[in-house]
């Protein structure tokens, strides 16, 4: 990251390449080259160093169990591919060798466990696509300095033309490691990268990545070589901060994709038009759930119809916690500092929040039992912010943002400062920490064995606008099995859930990070706890190795919806962790001790407002009836039947069900059959049947997305029917009132 596309592949023939400022040209004609010659120098070293060593045999055992024999410091996993079969060597893209992964044609450096990866699998995606950002000089998903320079489609046909270029070269990905003073000779020339280096922990290991004339500081690991890279496109750029820092020099943002063959890339394409035909954010003007205002960036302000969604949503998922044994608590939003301390959300998320500061800073003073709500009056740069807090002798926690408060007319400790803390809350509520906490500090009488696992409920509201619908279950530490039937039991409503909404799901066992806390027999207790629950569960997983939480492992959901786009959105967390932290315990069998529980997180919508999205764009636009914010509309056919259809709509209504009657003249005066013509019909001897006619008012109904459209004249005032339209069907038939009412009650039931 830092230099420009140019520098990237500028050399042995810059014009070729991608846009490159006149200006810099001297530049990449000296810093290609230097590059490459350094590279080199200590490649060839590295090699000559290697065939030294003694190639002595080594055992290679596959995932099938089957074991091939190699050569220490020789074979490669590229040579085991090809043992296997042809077919495999031409499609394998990276390698794991225990569990680490691994470049093809590095050699092995002992006896381990070999795992192989194509296109098909997460790894090999993963790798194909950051070894394509190489291969389009710093441009897939990359930040590139261009100092002035902005991309535009002619860019991207350069960078295109340059990639396709080096794809037909062939160029191999090759690895070397540098020492610290090794890699900031290299990149002497580049501060941003002389920046990443000298960050860099003491005991890392360095590497850097040669492709071509592209010499990058890279940990890799890549694909073989450039030619699997059979298709590709930019797709477009933005502006971004380095480091996300607005203080810091603005980067170019290029976004592209690539695929092994121009099938897969046409589909892809397809699958981009089809997406933004239902952005949620184009539905929503359509049907009036949602929007946006800057007075609240990055906040949600629900309509009336959107409203309805997530109220259903949430009363789907009450309804699962009713059946499910889980008992729902209120937490607060706001929590003394000394909480995210105790957790160590603060020490691992600290990075994460942004301080404001304020014209004077206090601590607030509310010992004196002042009762009144406390307005504050909060000011960074040229915006002015106002919230309101009841009165509390606490700093709080509240979102994703350190606040520095200020507050005159109370009585106050001058020269300090209370912070009000905001940070993302994680997949749990930590609040439901202190609701555990206190339930057996207060010695309430169910803090026995016996009343595990204890399962709660919260709807907590987040300063990101993400309502969580996080869980904890308490059970037993020494009762493996009691962990893995919890473990199973909300996998298997995780299932239901999805099931429901028509989503297909993928599962990940997420181990140890590297900052974590607890001691390593402990993680390896709960990692096994939950990698037997999840062969007990019967669904194929895979291993996320290091994406565990700090305070344990997690199984990440991700859910794949109607257009094949996944998304993470549930999770599970065993913890062992926090009840430690929080010195949580209960009474054992034998009472004269006190054991301590483990805790379960867990969230099934992740948050409403993103399932609402999601869900938005999995159904085009088109709700499902059990959560349709418009599930029928009373047309009327004259001024003759809209007092009936105010009554149908009356009884709809009154039985739980959203309904509108559209008794509006612009509508009437588009109908195409009047109370004249209905006249008319019958002095000639027709009959006319407004089931089978008003396409427009129906037609518009229908584009609205009214699950049902139920037309209303004269003949059903007199039988006390509705003639039923469906959305998306030309059929209709008439019903009873009564029978409507019973088919809408078994739409909800079976949740359609």
């Amino acid at each position: 990251m830092g230099d420009s596309v140019a520098a990237s592949k500028a050399k042995p023939n810059l014009n070729s390449f991608s846009p490159v400022h006149t200006k810099d040209e001297a530049y990449l004609q000296t810093v290609i080259p230097k590059r490459i010659v350094i590279f080199e120098s200590i490649n060839n070293q590295q090699t000559l160093n290697r065939l030294a060593l003694s190639p002595d045999p080594i055992m290679i055992t596959l995932t099938d169990g089957k074991e091939k024999s190699g050569q220490k410091w020789n074979t490669t996993p590229f040579d085991v591919a090809k043992e296997i079969s042809k077919s495999l060597a031409s499609n394998a893209l990276i390698a794991k060798v225990n569990g680490v992964l691994w470049d093809m044609n590095r050699p092995l450096e002992g006896d381990c466990r070999l795992e192989l990866f194509t296109f098909d699998t997460d790894e090999g995606r993963d790798t194909f696509w950051h070894s394509s950002a190489h291969i389009l000089g710093e441009g897939f998903y990359y930040d590139a300095f261009y100092g002035d320079l902005g991309l535009n489609e002619d860019h991207f046909r350069q960078i295109e033309a340059a990639a396709k270029k080096a794809v037909d070269e062939k160029q191999p990905f090759e690895r070397i490691e540098v020492t610290r003073e090794q890699a900031l000779e290299i990149f002497s020339d580049n501060q941003l990268k002389l920046e990443i280096i000298k960050d860099l922990p003491e005991d890392k290991t360095i590497t850097v990545y040669r492709c071509g004339p592209l010499v990058d500081l890279c940990r890799g690991p890549h694909i073989p070589n450039t030619s699997f890279v059979k298709a590709f496109s930019c797709l477009k750029a933005s502006s971004a901060y380095w480091r996300g820092n607005k203080d810091r020099e603005s980067l170019q943002r290029v976004y592209g994709i690539s695929y092994p063959d121009q099938k897969r890339l046409k589909e892809y394409k397809s699958m981009l038009e089809e997406a933004k035909k239902y952005d949620h954010r184009e539905l929503t003007k359509k049907q009036e759930l949602f929007f946006f205002h800057p007075l609240s960036p990055g906040s949600c302000f629900f309509l009336p119809h959107g409203s309805r969604v997530c109220n259903k949503l949430l009363e789907f998922v009450r309804s699962q916690y009713w059946k499910r044994g889980y008992e729902e608590v209120w937490t607060p939003n706001m929590y003394n500092m000394q909480l995210w301390e105790t957790s160590g959300h603060a020490a691992n998320y600290k990075e994460n929040m942004f301080v404001f500061e304020f014209e004077e800073m206090v601590r607030l003073d509310f010992t004196a039992g002042i009762d009144v709500p406390l307005a504050l009056h909060l000011r960074t740069e040229a915006k002015t912010v106002h919230v309101n807090l009841c009165p509390s002798p606490y700093s709080y926690h509240i979102g994703d943002i350190d606040l520095l408060v200020s507050r005159k007319g109370l009585s106050m400790e001058k020269n300090t400062c209370m912070l009000i803390h905001l940070m993302c809350a994680s997949a749990f509520r930590m609040g439901l920490l202190l609701a555990v906490q206190f339930k057996w500090n207060l010695k309430v009488e169910t803090n026995y064995f016996a009343e595990l696992p204890l399962r709660l409920a919260d709807f907590g509201v987040l300063h990101r606008n993400e309502a969580s619908g996080a869980l904890t279950g308490l059970t037993h530490v020494r009762r493996f099995q009691q962990v893995k039937d919890e473990v199973k039991g909300v996998l298997e409503f995780i299932s239901h859930v999805y099931k429901l909404f028509g989503f297909t799901f993928d599962l990940k066992l997420s181990t140890r990070p590297e900052k974590y806390l607890g001691d390593i027999e402990v993680w390896e207790k709960a990692e096994t706890a939950l990698a037997e629950a999840l062969n007990e569960f019967g669904k194929p997983w895979e291993i996320n190795e290091g994406d565990g939480a700090f305070y344990g492992p997690k199984i990440d959901i991700s859910v794949s919806d109607a257009m094949r786009r996944k998304f993470q959105c549930a999770t599970l967390q065993l913890d062992f962790q926090l009840p430690a932290r929080f010195n949580l315990s209960y009474s054992a069998e034998d009472e004269t001790k006190r054991e301590r529980p483990v805790m379960i997180h867990r969230a099934i919508l992740g948050s409403v407002e993103r399932m609402f999205a999601i869900l938005l764009e999995h159904y085009k636009g088109k709700w499902p009836f059990w959560l349709s914010p418009r599930q029928a509309i009373v047309c009327p056919v004259s001024d003759k039947s809209q007092a009936y259809a105010l009554e149908v709509r009356d009884r709809i209504h009154d039985a739980g069900f959203y309904v509108d009657v559209d008794t509006t003249d612009r509508t009437i005066n588009k109908k195409e059959v009047t109370d004249d013509e209905v006249l008319l019909f019958s002095f000639l001897g027709c009959t006319f049947d407004p089931v089978t006619s008003h396409d427009t008012v129906v037609r518009e109904a229908q584009l609205a997305q009214y699950n049902y459209i139920l037309v209303v004249g004269e003949k059903e005032v007199g039988t006390g029917q509705v003639a039923v339209r469906i959305r998306d069907s030309n059929d209709a038939n008439r019903k009873s009132i009564e029978d409507l009412l019973n088919h809408f009650k078994d739409d909800v039931a079976a949740f359609r």
